[in-house]
């Protein structure tokens, strides 16, 4: 399972350390990030030293009052990353934008004014230097780390996109079947392995009840429910998940990793719970065939998932990263600067 590319130094002691059986650690990123720097704004061109400090004490402000943010951080940077590079678009606002894109309509707003409050932040310390892409890879950094995941070091140096609509909002929705899913990462440019490590982040947050229905009652349009989920899990989404709901209410949301529940800590009994037949979600079940060494080896290892997540959702942030003189550097991260009636 050793991944090609070029090596990058700053995380061979992490990578030494992760072999478990036949399972290598990644330590590569993406050919398309090696612009990328970790100490991008420390240089003299782009001086912004202690970036890194101004937005982990603007997230652990935020963190210490909703824990959730953690969660919704990690799915705000899948749907940014995945979509069309890791370019900040997912944050524009506007009728037609990648927000507004009914797969990212569970984010809510309070995760986009956290990440105004550390641009604020910033532009008041560093103007129209640090992008806001930069700012959403620390700020998941930081927010994994205070849920319990490891404090990976992010490279920087993104610049901001100008955004693309939500019809090129096209990943899977969580009720996807494994292949769909697996083929539409490897087209972004991730592998199995990083599927399989990122789909970790389900060891906390939400989903809403209408991407399980199908499991709890209707499996493969058997009229019955899946046979291979836990009778007992069954027993207690059912109870949460009505077949039918009344119109005018809303759908009902549980919890990705029932035994963290509102804990919302970075653990790996998500992948035991894989292994009981206790995932929620169809998808993560799945996991199970054809990628079971994986799911076995991160289940046995916290430290084993731990480090190779931060790889992962390392490789994830530089996926068709703009840098050098594409893109720009922009003033608010809801608006491009051409559209900012600030700027004159």
């Amino acid at each position: 399972m050793e991944r090609v590319g070029v090596l990058l130094f700053s995380f061979l002691a992490l990578a030494m350390s992760l072999q478990v059986g036949f399972l290598w650690a990644a330590v590569t990123l993406p050919p398309e990030d090696e612009p990328l720097d970790r100490h991008f704004y420390k240089k003299p061109n782009a001086t912004c030293p202690n970036v890194d400090d101004f937005v982990r004490h603007q997230v652990t402000l935020f963190w210490m009052q909703d824990k959730s943010i953690t969660a919704k951080l990690f799915k705000l940077l899948y749907a940014d990353s995945m979509v069309n590079g890791c370019d900040a678009s997912i944050l524009l606002d506007g009728k037609n934008t990648e927000k507004k894109s009914p797969l990212n309509a569970g984010l809510g707003e309070k995760i986009f004014i956290l990440i105004d409050k550390i641009k604020t932040v910033v532009e008041q310390r560093c103007p129209g230097v640090v992008s806001c892409a930069d700012i959403l890879n620390l700020a998941t950094r930081d927010a994994a780390h205070l849920a319990g995941a490891p404090s990976y070091p992010v490279f920087l140096g993104r610049r901001d996109g100008f955004g693309s609509s939500a019809a090129w909002v096209d990943y899977p929705s969580p009720s996807s079947s494994w292949a769909t899913v697996q083929n539409y990462a490897i087209s972004k440019g991730l592998d199995q392995q990083d599927l399989v490590t990122l789909l970790g982040a389900h060891t906390m947050g939400t989903t809403h009840c209408q991407y399980i229905r199908d499991r709890l009652y209707n499996f493969n349009n058997t009229g019955k429910p899946d046979p291979k989920m836990d009778k007992s899990l069954l027993k207690t989404l059912r109870n949460q998940c009505p077949q039918t709901t009344t119109k005018g209410t809303n759908d009902p949301v549980v919890y990705l990793n029932p035994k963290n529940g509102p804990k919302y800590e970075f653990t790996n009994n998500y992948y035991k719970g894989v292994k009981s037949y206790k995932a929620v979600l169809g998808i993560d079940q799945q996991q199970m065939w054809g990628n079971y060494s994986f799911v076995d080896a991160y289940a046995k290892s916290f430290e084993a998932f731990r480090q190779e997540f931060a790889l992962s959702i390392s490789r994830m942030g530089g996926l068709k990263v703009l840098t050098g003189t594409n893109g720009e550097i922009r003033k608010n991260c809801r608006v491009t600067n051409r559209n900012n009636p600030s700027i004159k």
